[in-house]
């Protein structure tokens, strides 16, 4: 329902009060994702909206020269902190701090849903050399799994969790927007994933009521799975985009 979790531009400025506990708790993305991003022969990355370096990580390990634009404060320390040979600094999709035909790719990670997509997609094809591609990535619990299900029923869900994901288009001036899935497991324990539900923008938000009642739910939903025990695998799907200028 619209509004259910609050001012959308309230919460996308809270991740920065919860900085440390996205890096902690917050997954990274699986490899043949971060590939499948890239296009050949791509040297210089903008990571857009790079949050901590989830994503950004995955691109320095694979020798590329990245800048990192970020607009929380909170964010680009603890990213800088993490990454110091990385580039980090403010900005937004909508105002990219970055000259004309600056970079080879464009990622974003977990963020292209906050933005403005009509000038972002126009900023973005600026800052890119020609033949460049733009790349769209988001992990999403998977819930074809019965347990996951019930963490959602009392977790809740974040924008990119009802998303229609078969109607993600990048848009002109770029090309076809191409697509991949892929699943996955991330190694977890009820206390990790109690920390990642407090990271999110609508928990963070919400009322010290709220925010104990969602937090005590998750825990209680693990715990009452006979199935899961202290360490489990949290499943995945991971939802990729890309399309290149002409």
């Amino acid at each position: 329902m619209p509004g259910e979790h609050g001012d959308k531009a309230t919460r996308a400025r809270s991740f920065g009060a919860a900085a440390e506990a996205y890096e902690r708790a917050r997954p990274g993305y699986p490899d043949e994702a971060v590939d499948w991003l890239l296009p050949e022969g791509a040297r210089t990355v903008l990571d857009l909206g790079a949050g901590t370096g989830k994503l950004t990580r995955a691109l320095v390990a694979r020798g590329l020269e990245v800048v990192a634009v970020e607009p929380l404060r909170e964010m680009r320390e603890r990213l800088a902190a993490t990454l110091p040979e990385v580039r980090a600094v403010p900005g937004t999709a909508e105002e990219i701090p970055l000259p004309d035909d600056s970079v080879d790719a464009i990622t974003v990670a977990q963020a292209w849903h906050w933005v403005d997509p009509e000038r972002a997609t126009a900023e973005a094809a600026r800052v890119l050399r020609p033949g460049g591609t733009l790349g769209l990535i988001w992990n999403r619990r998977d819930e074809r799994v019965d347990w996951v299900v019930r963490l959602t029923e009392v977790m809740g869900s974040a924008e990119v969790e009802v998303m229609d994901m078969s109607a993600v288009e990048i848009g002109p001036p770029f090309g076809t927007t191409q697509s991949f899935v892929t699943d996955w497991q991330r190694p977890m324990d009820v206390d990790l994933l109690v920390e990642m539900a407090a990271s999110r923008s609508y928990v963070i938000t919400a009322t010290p009521r709220r925010r104990a009642k969602i937090l005590d739910g998750v825990r209680r939903t693990v715990e009452a799975d006979p199935h899961l025990g202290t360490e489990f695998d949290l499943p995945y799907e991971t939802y990729c985009y890309r399309a290149a200028l002409p």
